[in-house]
Formats: structure tokens, sequence, C-alpha cells
């Protein structure tokens, strides 16, 4: 399976309100753990460690 890097999340700007909201009034190691446990959980759910692999190669090649 590809990792598919295209546009897919059909309201961008509501998600990244929630995301938003989800760190509001939290520290910034509380912030960072939250950040794992998601990373770990859509992992998860991904299930592809070939596109783990490409998502992580792409996340690692892009400055932040």
């Amino acid at each position: 399976m590809k990792l598919n890097t295209e546009p897919n999340i059909a309201r961008p700007d509501d998600f990244y309100e929630a995301l938003i909201d989800l760190h509001r009034g939290l520290t910034d190691e509380q912030s960072r753990q939250l950040n794992a446990r998601l990373i770990l959980l859509l992992a998860n759910h991904i299930g592809d460690m070939e596109v783990l692999a490409q998502a992580m190669k792409s996340a690692a090649e892009k400055p932040a």
C-alpha cells in the first residue's frame, strides 16, 4: 500500500480546530504525551508497516 499524502480530510479546518482544542490548557509535557498517544493509536489503526515506514520517512524529510 502507498502512503496517501494528498489532502484526504473532508473538513480539515474542523480537524485542526479539534486538535488545537485537544491541547488547550495542557503543559508542554502533557501535549507531547498526548501527541505520542495519538500517534500510536493512529499507527495501530493504519496497521501496515510499509505505510508507517513511508510516513516516518516522509515526516523526517520535512522541516519541522
